[in-house]
């Protein structure tokens, strides 16, 4: 492909990049209708190796020679476009790394849960998290330990911004998830044999190394929001309430951290 030198920010297929600050992205009230944005050289390949349909590429000028040449093979007949650091730097909003490579691809259409859940013994559920780099922290942590598929709350932080699909090197691209209420995700758990474990910070509840823990067939991992957690109603429901233990005054950890302490700790 030829390489299109960026002389103005009106061409249609830029929109799709202009403006990819957090504050402008959280602002889109449809994020359906939006492009996944897949940025770095390995991210954008992993997304590309997945089957996700590219539609235009945007790469600094000096990748398009060198390092970029696999992903340009890859993309096949996709706008490519290009420019000087300070003017890619105004149409996205942000300052270019080293390696700078941005492409937009299609949204896939969520999955079915019961696909997500099919022969799956551990699965994540998140419940109102609103830090997009703490949902991708915890797809690569689900990726990378071992579960079977991530549920999340419909007012969850969406796992295809462009900061989730960052964070996460492209986890999201092939861990099976969708949306769904609690109430109907703990029903459809329950009910296909998983034991419902909620990580939350109240008595009773057990340590996460509590020998009652081992050994569970299937289980699914509830977190909650950054600052309150799982709401009352969600805990209710839980088979077990699970906290780590803690030392010299912390009282918890980030969410994304303790994702990762509970996904190793209760691993299949």
């Amino acid at each position: 492909m030829n390489p299109i030198e960026i002389t103005s920010f009106d061409l249609p297929a830029l929109r799709l990049f202009h403006g990819l600050t957090d504050a402008q992205l959280r602002s889109r009230q449809r994020p359906e209708e939006a492009a996944v944005i897949a940025e770095g050289p390995k991210v954008v390949l992993t997304a590309l190796e997945s089957g996700l349909e590219p539609i235009a590429l945007l790469m600094r000028r000096k990748m398009i020679d060198s390092t970029g040449r696999e992903i340009i093979a890859k993309a096949g007949d996709v706008p490519l476009y290009t420019a000087d650091d300070d003017t890619l730097a105004a149409l996205t909003g942000f300052r270019l790394q080293r390696a700078w490579v941005l492409c937009a691809f299609r949204r896939p259409a969520d999955r079915a849960v019961e696909d997500c859940l099919h022969d799956a013994h551990r699965v994540a559920y998140l419940e109102g998290l609103n830090e997009p780099s703490n949902v991708g922290a915890i797809f690569r942590a689900a990726a990378a330990l071992g579960l079977d598929a991530v549920l999340l709350s419909p007012d969850c932080a969406d796992p295809w911004h462009r900061r989730a699909v960052r964070v996460c090197m492209g986890a999201v691209f092939s861990l099976p998830w969708t949306r769904l209420d609690a109430p109907d995700a703990i029903a459809m758990l329950k009910s296909g044999g998983f034991i419902s474990l909620g990580m939350a910070l109240q008595d009773p509840c057990l340590d996460l190394g509590d020998p009652r823990l081992k050994g569970l067939d299937k289980a699914a991992i509830f977190l909650g929001t950054e600052d309150t957690g799982l709401t009352a109603d969600t805990v209710a429901r839980m088979d077990r309430v699970v906290r780590i233990p803690m030392a010299r005054g912390i009282d918890s950890l980030n969410v994304a951290a303790a994702a990762a302490v509970a996904f190793w700790e209760l691993r299949a």
